[in-house]
């Protein structure tokens, strides 16, 4: 069995906006949401892409948020979008065969950062019940897969940066082989705690001001915050059912860099790109956008433009939405996959954000600032996490 994949549904909650519309308005308007960090002043930089004003309560009641570190509950306003977007109806037997697959970096690192504190600056002796499960990297997964009784195989990816591509992959190929009939994936990520912050903060990868990709004045990376998920399922069952379709989930691609464990490779990451092109069944010549990494680091942004030009060598039109949205960690490929997404779905492909002077060692077409109407026919969305894990998807308009 080798079905053909398809997005019919998508959701997201990020800094750039709390729905698909508010995040897309955004993206289309080249608007970063980098602005001042809020509640750290014990954190040396200065800025981020938090979401703001987010309100718990008016998704969950009382009790749920008692059960809820603020990741799953990211994960599951973007799930509940998404399910709503792809007009599905529930039957049991498509439930037994629905899987939630999901990647997240941190897990519940606003309940676990918490309870340490108690524990060694109040001494603190006992503790709330559920914080384990509150913790668990695996939590919003469950959690989504317990609201729409989905009991088809459920996990969550937990490869750094990239995350949330493992996990949209490994679901596609799952739904491809006929062991899921639809899969819920994507990823959340919750980072802002002033333990994680100031882990960040002794790494010197985050910028002083704002996130600047393959420019020459880049000065590092700004974290992020959020969700996003996708439905997925077999191309025959959304034309079945007369679900609207925002673009085929054509192939994915993964490689090992087995090189360093903070610094990239342009071999890694070429290997990534090329697997994902050929399990779409897909020429380069025919993609003709990238939804890059793009972190804006001295490490990464030279790599990784290296990198598209061996894979791409008669150019191709490139962006970091991560300019605008910020640095989510392992939802980061989620996020950008559903930008992918959008891209495909209406013609329009984002800008790099923040745009200034081009870099002699990034050379390629990074889209800067403005948004490029251009209908591609396919395009690919790039993740490269410390330890040298490369996951790159494949999308392909119908």
């Amino acid at each position: 069995m080798n079905r053909r994949v398809v997005v019919t549904g998508v959701g997201v909650y990020c800094a750039c906006g709390k729905s698909r519309n508010e995040f897309w308005d955004a993206l289309a308007a080249g608007r970063s949401a980098i602005g001042a960090l809020e509640g750290f002043p014990q954190v040396r930089f200065a800025h981020a892409a938090q979401i703001r004003g987010h309100d718990a309560g008016a998704h969950f009641t009382a009790k749920e948020i008692d059960l809820l570190d603020l990741f799953a509950q990211y994960a599951l306003i973007a799930a509940a979008e998404a399910v709503a977007d792809c007009g599905i109806e529930w039957s049991e037997a498509l439930r037994e065969s629905t899987g939630v697959i999901t990647g997240s970096c941190v897990g519940g690192k606003n309940t676990e950062d918490t309870s340490f504190r108690e524990l060694y600056e109040d001494k603190r002796t006992r503790f709330h019940p559920m914080i384990i499960p509150r913790t668990m990297a695996n939590a919003g997964a469950s959690m989504i897969g317990m609201r729409y009784g989905l009991t088809g195989a459920s996990f969550t990816a937990s490869t750094a940066c990239s995350s949330a591509n493992h996990a949209i992959a490994q679901a596609l190929w799952m739904i491809r082989q006929g062991q899921l009939e639809m899969a819920i994936a994507g990823g959340s990520e919750a980072p802002f705690t002033l333990g994680h912050l100031k882990a960040w903060e002794g790494l010197r990868v985050v910028s002083p001001d704002t996130c600047r990709p393959f420019c020459a004045d880049r000065k590092g990376m700004i974290l992020g915050e959020g969700a996003a998920m996708l439905v997925l399922e077999p191309l025959d069952a959304a034309l079945a059912r007369g679900a609207g379709i925002y673009a085929e989930l054509a192939g994915a691609g993964m490689s090992a860099d087995a090189h360093h464990i903070t610094q990239p490779s342009t071999e890694g990451a070429a290997k990534a790109m090329r697997l994902a092109l050929r399990d779409a069944g897909l020429e380069a010549k025919q993609v003709g956008y990238v939804n890059a990494h793009g972190t804006g680091t001295s490490a990464n942004d030279p790599v990784e433009a290296s990198a598209i030009r061996a894979v791409f060598p008669d150019g191709v039109a490139v962006s970091s939405t991560k300019s605008m949205h910020g640095h989510a960690l392992g939802a980061a490929g989620a996020i950008e996959a559903v930008a992918t997404v959008l891209a495909l779905h209406n013609g329009l492909l984002p800008p790099t954000a923040n745009f200034t002077v081009r870099d002699a060692a990034c050379d390629i077409d990074a889209i800067a600032n403005e948004a490029r109407h251009s209908q591609v026919e396919a395009a690919i969305s790039s993740s490269f996490a410390f330890g040298g894990l490369n996951a790159v998807l494949a999308f392909r308009c119908l």
